[in-house]
C-alpha cells in the first residue's frame, strides 16, 4: 500500500518499522487541513492499550485474574501462561515419530527474512500483501484446500524474502498459490500463533460448558464465557501475533460468509489452519490424540466468532480507565458487579434528593419568568393611550392584584370614581350584588348624603324577600313593572285634567 508523500508523517517517538515487536502501534500525525475537519472516532480500548503499553505487569496481572476466574488453570499452567515457565507441551517427552519431529525441524532452520524468522512488523507487511489479494479472491472452490503450483509458490517466497513490490494483481500466480503460501509462513513460524504458553488455556476454554438447574455440567458449550475467555487471552498476546492473528481470522471469516461459492465452511478452514495457528511446533496427530477434536472446535469457534473476539471486555475498559482518571484499585468483573449493586442503592437517595433540587429550581425559574413577563406587559398597558380597552384591562389587573399586577414599579393613574346612583334600580343593584355604596364627599368631614327610600320601594323590597335571593332578570322585571305603574299613574292624571277642561 502506497504512502502519500507529504501528507502525513510519523509523531515524535513512534516506533519505526520492525524495531521492536513490543510497540502497540504507530501514531500518526495529519498535516493536511482539508482531513482535520473530519470527525475523530475515539478508540474505546484506548485506556487499555495505554495500560498494555506503559505497565505490562500490572496489565498482565489484570488480565490473568480474570482469566483464572473463568477457567481453571493449575499452579503449573498458570506460571506458563505468565511466562514463569516453559510450557510443558504434549509430545516432548515421546521417542514416538521422532524422525517427522526432527524433519520438520530441519525444514524450519532454513530461515529468510520473512519466512522462518520470529514474527516482527516488517513480516506482517510482506504477509499483509496476500491477505488483501486473498480478499478479492474468495471465490475461487476449494481455497486454502487444493494447493498451488510450487514453482510460482517459490518465485512469490523469493520476492517476499527480499522484500521486492510485487503485482499480485497482474495475472501471474493463482488464488491457491497465495493461500498455499500464506498456510507455508504460518507453519514456518518458530512457535505457533497463539504460541506456546497459551495452549493449555485454549484446551480448557473449549471445555467450558453450561450447567443445569442442578448445577451440573452439561455438554452445551457456553459460547458467552467462551468469547470472554478468548477475549482476555488474546489481549495478552505478543502485540505482533495479535496484529496478524485479526488479519487472518477476519479473512477466515468472510471465506466461509462465501462457502456457497468456495465449498470452505468455518469447520473446514479450521482443520486447514489449526496445526499452524495452535499446534505445539513438532508434534504430530498421534502427540494430541483426543485433542485434536478440541483444537479444532476452537478454531473453528474463533473463525465463526472473529468480529467480537478483538474487543476488550467492558470491565477490563473500567479498570483500565480508572488507573489514569480515577482512584479506585484494580477490580475483577465480580468486584465491579458487587460495587455497582451496592452502590445503586446508596445513590436513590442521592437521586432523590437532586432530583427534588432540580424540580424547586424549575419551578422558581418558571415563576420568575412568568413574573417578568407579566411586568412587561403591564408597561405595555400602561404605555396604551386612554380607551376603553386600556380600561378593561386594568380593572382585570387590578381584580388580581397579588397575581398580575408586578408591583408599584410603574405607577398607575386612579381609577375614575363612579357617581352614585340615586335611582331604585341603582339601590336593588348595590343591595343584590353587595357592590359598597360610593358616596361623594366635599371635605373629609363632611357627612355623605343619606339614602331616601320611599316607604313604597320598602315594601316592594320586603315582598321580593331576601335581596340576596333577587336575580338579575328578577330586577329587571321589578323595574319594568314600576317604570310601568308610574306610567299608568301618569296617564290616569292627565285624563283626568283633561276631563276636567
Amino acid at each position: 500500500m502506497g504512502r502519500r508523500s507529504g501528507r502525513y508523517e510519523m509523531a515524535a517517538g513512534a516506533p519505526a518499522s520492525g524495531r521492536g515487536s513490543d510497540a502497540i502501534c504507530n501514531f500518526v500525525t495529519c498535516n493536511d487541513s482539508s482531513l482535520r475537519s473530519q470527525p475523530i472516532i475515539f478508540n474505546p480500548d484506548f485506556f487499555v492499550e495505554k495500560l498494555r503499553h506503559e505497565k505490562p505487569e500490572v496489565f498482565t496481572e489484570l488480565v490473568v485474574s480474570n482469566i483464572t476466574r473463568l477457567i481453571d488453570l493449575p499452579g503449573a499452567e498458570l506460571a506458563q501462561l505468565m511466562g514463569e515457565e516453559d510450557p510443558k507441551l504434549p509430545g516432548a517427552n515421546s521417542t514416538a515419530s521422532g524422525f517427522f519431529r526432527s524433519l520438520m525441524s530441519l525444514k524450519r532452520k532454513e530461515k529468510g527474512v520473512v519466512f522462518g524468522s520470529p514474527l516482527t512488523e516488517e513480516g506482517i507487511a510482506q504477509v499483509s500483501q496476500l491477505i488483501e489479494y486473498l480478499h478479492k479472491n474468495l471465490r475461487a472452490e476449494g481455497l486454502f484446500r487444493v494447493p498451488g503450483n510450487s514453482i510460482r509458490q517459490q518465485i512469490l517466497k523469493d520476492a517476499l524474502n527480499s522484500g521486492t513490490d510485487i503485482d499480485l494483481d497482474s495475472g501471474e500466480f493463482h488464488s491457491n498459490d497465495v493461500a498455499t503460501l500464506l498456510k507455508m509462513f504460518l507453519g514456518e513460524l518458530p512457535e505457533p500463533l497463539l504460541t506456546h504458553k497459551h495452549f493449555h488455556a485454549h484446551l480448557k476454554i473449549a471445555d467450558l460448558t453450561l450447567f443445569d438447574e442442578k448445577g451440573n455440567k452439561t455438554s452445551t458449550p457456553d459460547k458467552e464465557r467462551q468469547i470472554e475467555a478468548l477475549q482476555l487471552l488474546f489481549l495478552i498476546l505478543p502485540a505482533p501475533n495479535r496484529s496478524l492473528l485479526k488479519l487472518l481470522l477476519d479473512l477466515l471469516y468472510q471465506t466461509a460468509k462465501k462457502q456457497d461459492k468456495n465449498k470452505m465452511s468455518a469447520h473446514n478452514l479450521a482443520l486447514m489452519f489449526a496445526p499452524h495457528i495452535l499446534w505445539p511446533r513438532n508434534v504430530t496427530a498421534n502427540d494430541l490424540q483426543e485433542n485434536i477434536t478440541k483444537l479444532n472446535n476452537g478454531v473453528t469457534f474463533m473463525i465463526k466468532h472473529s468480529q467480537k473476539l478483538f474487543k476488550a471486555p467492558v470491565y477490563i475498559r473500567e479498570c483500565a480507565r480508572l488507573h489514569y482518571l480515577g482512584s479506585r484499585a484494580h477490580t475483577s468483573k465480580d468486584d465491579l458487579d458487587l460495587l455497582t449493586s451496592s452502590g445503586s442503592k446508596e445513590l436513590q437517595p442521592l437521586k432523590s434528593q437532586k432530583r427534588s433540587r432540580l424540580d424547586s429550581c424549575h419551578q422558581e425559574e418558571t415563576q420568575q419568568r412568568t413574573e417578568e413577563a407579566l411586568k412587561e406587559l403591564f408597561h405595555h398597558v400602561h404605555n396604551m393611550p386612554d380607551s376603553a380597552k386600556k380600561k378593561k384591562l386594568i380593572r382585570q389587573f387590578n381584580k388580581h392584584p397579588t397575581a398580575l399586577t408586578p408591583g408599584s414599579d410603574v405607577p398607575t393613574s386612579p381609577a375614575p370614581r363612579r357617581t352614585r346612583s340615586r335611582s331604585f334600580s341603582g339601590l336593588i343593584k348595590r343591595k343584590v350584588l353587595g357592590t359598597p355604596v360610593i358616596l361623594e364627599r366635599k371635605s373629609r368631614d363632611t357627612t355623605p348624603e343619606p339614602v331616601r327610600v320611599s316607604k313604597e320601594n320598602v315594601q316592594l323590597l320586603q315582598k321580593c324577600g331576601s335581596p340576596a335571593h333577587i336575580s338579575q332578570a328578577k330586577l329587571k322585571s321589578l323595574e319594568s313593572q314600576k317604570e310601568g305603574s308610574c306610567r299608568r299613574m301618569r296617564a290616569h292624571l292627565l285624563s283626568k285634567d283633561s276631563s276636567s277642561l
